[in-house]
């Protein structure tokens, strides 16, 4: 591994720091204006202002035609500054057309007011040139490039910036591509050490992070889409998400991070969850979906203070107990965690499991009702049979859980040799998932699927059979 990659990111100064309710940082937010023709741009513009956009990126290459008029009409209408963009098609845009017509609509925003323009790196140099001498005071120019196939190292990505600097930028952007999480680290060491005013983005889904943290490392500005799934680029959170999620406008230098890693991740409901909690009691922390495909790697990588605890899910629950320095009794005997702590005092990671009270509490109350009688002694799942469906992370938490409070217990899993060496360990029977659409089920048995089959996206699968009684 790369030694840049051991990110012990500590936050720059410069940002506004304040208490709940105020802005804690000047990462600006800004909302792709991708419509077809002027008047839909204009509708867009308003949108964007009401939904909390701080800047407009006018995408001029997904309009269908447009003159000089239509540009002046954009500029002196729009409720908010403006950033114009006409993407070629040779850096990931819609544009196809003389180049010479592209750079030329681009100098005239210019003149007419526009307060920043986008201009890619292959075409900079000579752009800027041009333009020497005639920039008005507060137009800036980003200078951006744009690598659609994976994220270069720190030492490359260093001397990428300098040659977006050396170009006369006024502001530098970067956008990657994350094949791993970890990627974006590399991403925040360049944002967070930058000279110069760095818009630092990673695409596509495992980059989502670079999206919201940016607020935290010193970023220019981040991308919010108007309505989920029309994007500018991969990855792209909506507007909503961003400031009513994610609570952007409260991260700042000191913000401490939290996530859920799973793999998928993007379904889960914990980030609404706890960002609405941090929120409700003025805590300075920022609870975000991690899509990890190894875990090690990751905790690894993010191994500041910063990143202060993470829920573990699907399919990292065993995997994540090996890479704690200590571990709860009970989590031990599970054999899976879901939660590990950052411990303040000293850095190293406690592996908790809070599936087992969780779930079994649940299945409990649903057993018993919500309003349980103060004569009712001992667990209504004592002499109970209890299959479990899935011999992994959470399998082993509900199986534990569930014979502590006296059941008895039957593992059914895909693999049988799983099922049986976790039934061996707790003491109970083992099935293959075969067997279990043929298995006949006592009054009152309890059937829980710990397995990921009907989660996102396939809802609609069970683990068995939808006709077998």
């Amino acid at each position: 591994m790369d030694s840049t990659q051991n990110v012990l990111l500590s936050s720059s100064g410069g940002l506004q720091v304040g208490s709940k309710g105020v802005r804690r940082s000047s990462t600006l937010i800004c909302a792709p204006i991708m419509a077809e023709s002027v008047d839909k741009m204009l509708i867009d513009m308003g949108k964007a202002k009401t939904l909390g956009a701080d800047l407009l990126e006018i995408r001029l290459d997904h309009l269908k035609a447009f003159d000089n008029v239509d540009l002046k009409t954009l500029i002196k209408e729009s409720p908010l500054p403006t950033l114009f963009t006409y993407r070629p098609k040779w850096e990931g845009g819609q544009y196809d057309g003389d180049e010479k017509d592209r750079l030329d609509a681009l100098r005239l925003v210019m003149e007419l007011g526009a307060d920043y323009i986008d201009v890619e790196l292959q075409v900079a140099h000579e752009f800027i040139n041009s333009i020497y001498g005639k920039k008005p005071e507060k137009f800036k120019v980003i200078v951006s490039s744009h690598n659609y196939q994976h994220t270069p190292s720190v030492e490359a990505l260093g001397n990428l910036v300098a040659r977006i600097q050396a170009t006369g930028a006024d502001i530098v952007k970067i956008a990657t591509t994350a094949l791993d999480i970890t990627d974006v680290a590399r991403i925040f060491q360049i944002t967070v050490h930058s000279q110069v005013p760095t818009i630092g983005l990673v695409m596509g889904e495992r980059g989502l992070i670079s999206r919201i943290l940016c607020a935290k490392f010193g970023g220019y500005l981040t991308f919010g889409t108007l309505d989920s799934g029309i994007v500018s680029a991969p990855g792209q959170p909506t507007m909503k998400d961003i400031l009513h999620l994610y609570n952007f406008a409260q991260i700042g230098p000191d913000t401490k991070v939290f996530g859920i890693i799973g793999k998928p991740v993007s379904h889960s409901k914990s980030p609404f969850l706890y960002n609405e909690g941090f929120k409700s009691v003025g805590f300075n922390g920022v609870y975000v979906h991690l899509l990890v495909d190894d875990i090690a790697k990751f905790l690894q990588t993010y191994s500041s203070m910063d990143f202060a605890g993470f829920s573990i899910t699907i399919p990292h629950k065993e995997a994540a107990l090996k890479c704690c320095d200590e571990v709860d009794p009970v989590a031990k005997s599970i054999g899976a965690i879901n939660c590990i702590i950052r411990r303040p005092t000293d850095g190293k990671l406690f592996g908790f499991n809070t599936d087992y009270v969780g779930a079994i509490s649940a299945i409990e109350d649903g057993l018993t009702g919500s309003n349980k009688s103060g004569s009712i002694t001992g667990s209504p799942l004592a002499g109970r049979l209890f299959v479990v469906v899935g011999a992994g992370g959470a399998g082993k938490a509900l199986a534990y859980g569930a014979k502590q409070k006296g059941a008895r217990i039957a593992i059914a899993n895909r693999t049988y040799d799983r099922a049986r060496e976790l039934a061996d360990t707790i003491g109970g029977d083992a099935l293959s998932l075969a067997d279990l659409d043929h298995f006949h089920p006592e009054e009152g048995m309890i059937l829980a699927n710990t397995t990921s089959i009907g989660m996102q996206p396939k809802v609609d699968e069970t683990p068995i059979s939808k006709v077998s009684s």
